[in-house]
């Protein structure tokens, strides 16, 4: 079904608001199998919004609108939709006691103006809002669809949740599966040459490669008559997918790399140390995000100066005399320093430049990671080549996930 969002709202154009709710309604459409074609962005323009749900419909079947649906004049999205397909309002006698008893419960004088929030079109699906005062509602005519979300973030997840997935489900011909795969270590380019064989001349299953900062995600999908061909047909590919770039899948799951870290260390009962120059402790926040972080993070040092990386993790100093404090050298010093400091199984340790100063003979971006575990040690070099301070802390922190999980996959 091919789909159009529509988020309303003057705020989203001056750039005062972030325009979430696009991305986390096409996010779940386009997993449900929805067409998502267009995303529109209006003001509190009447006509400007009549002509864009116009435009809207005369190219797709299904619109949904996020925005408008509040208690002011400036909010018409109700009723410049129902006017466009048709439709008169009416009072929702359970709109209305949900809106009485909203300000009952927060002891509030509810204005006259809240009550325009308890009609809806006639005929509709009305979704109703158990996490603000405005409802939405699903419209239908004559193969056209409409269904209207407040805009607010977290009421808008709560009616999807809540109602309107399982509304749209109704217009599924087919069910749709799909896997979010994982990859680091390749680019977006590199990976989507390897898979090529398989992407070229695709119909179902498909496979789409996303980039993210530092790593690269892709789905396969597929959509049949039944819910098991669907899954088969992606369990299927996803054997193909594994023979031709396994060695750099870190999850089948969708999940981000510091939970699989988390989790193969529990699994193996294992415990991590960590000495942190350029990162300043994100590797170590990044573990603590994790529910069960406690199990596998034994300890996390900041060893930001010179000093702090002899005095707490035991570098010695004719190390960092004649190599520098930059250097692989020291960087495996650190890592086997913060493992035998706090008898951890694992250390990990990063020291670099992230910018946008640098020693002479050096640049930013250039970091090293060491590591320690066992009798195997070692580092790993990097040089993004940018002079990004945040970026290059975030891909120092990233690289040192990775380090970790080859180190126990």
């Amino acid at each position: 079904m091919k789909t159009s969002i529509i988020a309303v709202g003057t705020e989203l154009l001056f750039g005062q608001t972030v325009n979430t709710n696009a991305s986390y309604l096409s996010d779940n459409l386009n997993h449900m199998g929805f067409d998502v074609m267009y995303h529109f962005v209006v003001g509190d323009n009447p006509e400007r919004l009549r002509a864009k749900i116009r435009e809207a419909f005369a190219d797709t079947d299904l619109v949904l609108l996020t925005g408008g649906l509040g208690p002011t004049q400036d909010d018409l999205t109700k009723e410049i939709v129902a006017e466009e397909m048709g439709a008169d309002l009416y009072l929702d006698e359970k709109a209305l006691a949900h809106l009485k008893s909203f300000f009952d419960k927060h002891g509030r004088h509810m204005a006259e103006n809240n009550l325009k929030q308890a009609y809806l079109p006639i005929g509709c699906t009305p979704l109703y809002n158990e996490s603000g005062t405005a409802p939405g509602f699903a419209l239908e005519k004559d193969g056209k669809v409409a269904v209207c979300f407040p805009g607010p973030p977290r009421e808008m997840k709560w009616l999807w949740e809540n109602g309107a997935r399982s509304y749209l489900e109704g217009f599924m011909d087919k069910k749709m599966y799909y896997r979010v795969i994982r990859t680091i270590g390749i680019g977006e380019s590199d990976l989507e040459m390897l898979l090529m064989p398989l992407i070229d001349g695709q119909t179902d299953p498909t496979i789409a490669t996303y980039a993210k900062e530092g790593e690269c995600t892709f789905r396969i999908a597929s959509q049949r008559d039944t819910m098991e061909e669907a899954e088969q047909a992606v369990r299927e590919m996803t054997e193909k997918v594994t023979d031709l770039v396994g060695d750099f899948i870190y999850s089948f799951d969708d999940e981000e790399l510091n939970e699989v870290v988390v989790h193969k260390l529990k699994e193996k009962n294992l415990t991590v140390a960590s000495a942190e120059s350029a990162t300043a402790g994100m590797f170590a926040s990044c573990i603590a995000d994790v529910p069960g972080a406690s199990d596998v993070m034994h300890s996390a040092f900041v060893t930001y100066s010179n000093e702090s990386k002899i005095k707490n993790v035991g570098v010695p100093a004719e190390i960092i005399e004649k190599y520098g404090a930059v250097s692989p050298e020291t960087a495996v010093a650190m890592a086997k320093g913060a493992r035998d400091a706090v008898g951890s199984d694992i250390g990990i340790s990063v020291t670099g430049y992230a910018g946008p100063d640098a020693d002479p003979g050096h640049e930013a971006g250039e970091a090293y990671i060491g590591y320690a575990y066992g009798s195997d040690s070692g580092f790993c070099s990097i040089n993004t080549s940018r002079n990004m301070r945040n970026w290059n802390r975030g891909y120092f922190t990233l690289r040192m996930l990775r380090t970790v999980y080859l180190l126990i996959k």
